[in-house]
């Protein structure tokens, strides 16, 4: 049975998601996870492209013991030097080095000749070769690209030291009998010169065939698939990892394949992403949402209540959904809280676990039993808030016009204690207006939405919203918190409004 290979791409390519941006902490608790998940190599960022990503990427390098650590590169010396001294303390590192191919690319992106992208190739793959001994290539844009062309790319960078090929479909455009085919053209075309050279997949969902193209590829002879947690990503997002892994697994008979993912770690990854990017996991998502085991006509819970195989093809516990598990309340001490953040892939330690565990403690004094639901929640709640700010007061009442006003105070590390006043239509909007008075920025409101963490009526309420920058065109996602429906709005509108003062403050 061959072996397939898992490359992470979610702290790169999924963080690219409009909203999403991982600080060096959440990266390196992403990471961590990851490796327990059995990933066997991570894109850890792009580490030209910022200080921030460089010291990401360096920070994972020096904490992975046996996941292989990547550092994207174009094709410009600067990028490969970047990724090189970034990975410097990693035990196990490769490169991957990219340039795109396709007609369209060349001609209005690139403004490049045939001939000048593949003499770009020969020398930045050569250049990338006398520093690492594992060098990725990526034609971009690899389905667009005409098949001789992409031959010629391709084995341009074989002859000059790539051990990696990976056939990127940047834009999610092609079917899976396409993209098979290109793998079958590529390997029976391609001369190796006797080296083992990896094939690998890396698809977007555009077209909503990420998953189905990339275990094409593998029925085609590629031996690694390129993707992220929860398909997270531009656009319609990339492969995900827990779909393609899952399918391996269960349809081993046909595939012929394993890989070295630790399928139990699935949803702990999953939660764990979920709540550190903001983005909510849609409950009918395949492998790990919510509805995925979830069981409502009459007809499948007679089924299954006699053999859950009837409805069931994967186990609940098989991607780490637990019928049984220590369940969380107002009595549960330190170590049974901490236990069970480190099975939810938070390590905490010190202050970080005081202030959780004291969250956790006025959690439970509301709830008979906290569920792990509340408990990612009230995480992601925290990093999102990182105590640099207090709402003191908020205040409602309708004025002469028969329009709510609001009255909010706060404590904040920029502005100290400030207040003010707005009206608006609704309570959300007044809120949201007088905010918008005291931090004076020049946003808006693209998106709210608002969840129940649980059932029930003990339920928290959670604010999801997404606020543009109305001078750079950025977004910012954004979450709050609370039993308080306006509590929770007003926390998330106010966490937004951070993101946007940090950024500026960069």
């Amino acid at each position: 049975m061959r072996k397939v290979q898992f490359f992470d791409t979610t702290l790169r390519d999924g963080e690219q998601t409009p909203g999403v941006n991982f600080n060096t902490h959440d990266k390196v608790r992403i990471a961590l996870q990851l490796e327990k998940w059995g990933v066997d190599c991570i894109e850890a960022g792009f580490p030209v492209a910022s200080p921030g990503d460089f010291e990401a990427v360096n920070e994972i390098a020096k904490n992975m013991t046996t996941m292989t650590v990547c550092g994207l590169a174009r094709c410009h010396k600067k990028d490969i030097d970047a990724a090189y001294k970034a990975l410097e303390p990693a035990k196990n590192k490769q490169i991957h080095v990219f340039l795109a191919t396709s007609p369209i690319h060349m001609e209005y992106k690139l403004k490049m000749t045939p001939d000048e992208v593949l003499a770009s190739i020969a020398e930045h793959v050569a250049y990338a070769k006398t520093l690492f001994d594992v060098v990725q290539f990526s034609p971009e844009d690899a389905t667009r690209t005409e098949r001789e062309f992409l031959l010629k790319s391709v084995q341009t960078a074989v002859d000059h030291g790539a051990t990696i090929i990976n056939v990127p479909d940047t834009v999610g455009y092609t079917t899976p009998s396409e993209y098979g085919a290109i793998f079958r053209y590529l390997l029976d075309n391609i001369d190796n010169h006797g080296a083992d050279v990896i094939y690998s997949s890396h698809c977007h969902d555009d077209l909503g065939m990420a998953t189905s193209n990339s275990l094409a590829a593998i029925e085609n002879g590629a031996t690694r698939i390129e993707g992220t947690v929860n398909g997270i990503g531009e656009r319609a997002g990339n492969t995900p990892i827990e779909e393609c892994a899952t399918a391996l697994h269960i349809r081993r008979d046909f595939y012929n394949a394993e890989s070295s993912i630790v399928l139990v770690e699935t949803k702990n990854t999953s939660d764990l992403v979920s709540a550190l990017s903001g983005l909510a996991i849609p409950k009918n998502k395949a492998i790990i949402g919510s509805n995925a085991f979830a069981h409502e006509s009459g007809i499948h819970q007679d089924g299954v209540l006699k053999n859950p195989e009837t409805y069931e093809i994967i186990t609940p516990q098989l991607v780490g959904f637990k019928t049984n598990h220590l369940p969380l309340g107002k009595l549960s001490g330190r170590h049974a809280f901490a236990t069970k953040m480190a099975e939810l892939g938070y390590y905490l330690e010190g202050e970080e676990l005081k202030h959780a565990f004291d969250n956790f403690k006025i959690l439970a004094d509301k709830k008979k039993v906290v569920e792990e639901r509340d408990l990612l929640a009230l995480m992601g709640d925290a990093v999102a808030n990182n105590e640099s700010w207090i709402i003191d007061r908020i205040e409602l009442a309708y004025d002469s016009f028969g329009e709510q006003e609001a009255s909010v105070s706060l404590t904040t590390k920029a502005y100290g204690n400030v207040s003010a006043k707005a009206v608006g239509a609704g309570s959300v909007e007044a809120i949201y207006n007088t905010i918008d008075k005291i931090y004076k920025q020049d946003t808006r409101l693209t998106y709210y939405t608002i969840d129940a963490v649980t059932d029930g009526i003990d339920a928290q309420a959670q604010v999801n919203i997404t606020v543009q920058d109305n001078k750079t065109g950025k977004l910012y996602n954004a979450s709050g918190l609370d039993y308080d429906v306006i509590q929770a709005s007003a926390k998330a509108y106010i966490k937004a409004k951070e993101l946007v003062l940090n950024e500026e403050g960069e």
